[in-house]
């Protein structure tokens, strides 16, 4: 599928981009920022702006994004034939823009909102925007046309749906690689459908008050197979990435004990001295992303000429690009760096 030339390049390019990037021991740089503008220059010291804070946190998210997908971008793109599951770890991304909108014609809006432009990687013709029919033409998106969009709202179980199809798809790709580059990404991939889908039906249920035969409809109930090397996990053949998310839904959402014989307890929110518990789906969305961030710092080396490199490192990027918009997010609101870093239990 691709030669050993273009794999070993992928590897040190993806080697040298990460180690300029703000993670692993990098993240330790941003730990003094107490500024929007000092973010500013210490990401792109090159190229900043000089703009009020109001404008440039919305410049800043979206520089920070078009580097993210630039750099993610050139190297899918490095090979001839870029496999599915790479172009499909970039596109999600075009998942996002989609999101966004619908939300925008929901309300009305007939100015276009701020999309993420993936150049020749991009299958949507947002330039059409409002007219959903031309842009997403000929594309995995055309069910969209016969779905209900309510005006004025945003439609949570659409931009739900769209999630599962981004995730069945995407699993999909990997049974088109050889074993040999699909081993670490099918691990992380398991667990973050499997995080994915316990966090959207904790969401569900305190957001939204959606009921749990409702939920299950929505979930993606993936089959592993066979077993993953998830810390969790069985060699049940007949056990599915939804399986811990059903599990949660007979559970009481302000009874911590009800949650304590749950596989994924652990990233729910501890209980504190004094005060009533619920369960809180940001914590668990925060420690769900940690825990697939560390997990793909862990494997990103580990098949160093394998494509499973190159799946790591946008992975990586994509976690990169989620904390800097939060640390910018913190400091508009006058938070520090640090501050931002307690939030979402980051270590610098």
């Amino acid at each position: 599928m691709t030669g050993s030339g273009k794999r070993a390049y992928a590897f040190a390019k993806a080697c040298g981009i990460i180690g300029k990037s703000f993670v692993g021991k990098g993240i330790s740089r941003l730990g003094a920022v107490t500024r929007l503008t000092e973010l500013d220059r210490l990401v792109f010291p090159l190229a900043n702006r000089d703009l009020p804070e109001r404008e440039l946190l919305v410049d800043l998210e979206q520089r920070i994004a078009g580097r993210a997908v630039k750099q993610m971008s050139a190297l899918v793109l490095s090979f001839r034939n870029p496999p599915e599951l790479l172009l499909r770890l970039v596109r999600v991304y075009e998942y996002g823009n989609i999101k966004s909108a619908l939300s925008a014609i929901a309300g009305g809006g007939t100015k276009a909102p701020e999309f993420t432009d993936l150049g020749v990687l991009g299958t949507v013709n947002f330039k059409a925007y409002p007219d959903l029919a031309a842009m997403v033409k000929d594309t995995e998106f055309a069910f969209l046309l016969d779905e209900d969009i309510p005006a004025g709202t945003d439609n949570i179980l659409l931009q739900t749906k769209l999630d599962r199809q981004y995730y069945t798809l995407l699993w999909n790709s990997l049974s088109l690689l050889p074993g040999k580059d699909q081993a670490a990404i099918k691990k992380i991939l398991a667990e973050e459908i499997s995080l994915r889908n316990a966090s959207w039906a904790l969401r569900l249920r305190t957001y939204y008050g959606i009921a749990p035969e409702e939920i299950k409809k929505i979930l993606v109930p993936i089959r592993i197979g066979k077993k993953l090397g998830l810390s969790h996990g069985s060699d049940d053949k007949d056990k599915t990435l939804a399986d811990d998310a059903v599990v949660s839904l007979a559970m009481a959402l302000d009874s911590r004990p009800d949650w304590e014989s749950w596989s994924r307890v652990g990233f729910l929110n501890p209980e504190k001295p004094g005060e009533s518990w619920y369960a809180d789906p940001r914590y668990f969305q925060n420690a769900a992303s940690q825990h697939l961030y560390h997990l793909a710092r862990q494997l990103f080396r580990r098949n160093p000429f394998s494509l499973d490199t190159v799946s790591c490192f946008i992975k990586l990027k994509q976690f990169e690009e989620d904390l800097l918009t939060s640390v910018a997010e913190g400091l508009s609101l006058g938070l520090s760096a640090k501050d931002v870093f307690a939030m979402l239990e980051v270590e610098p």
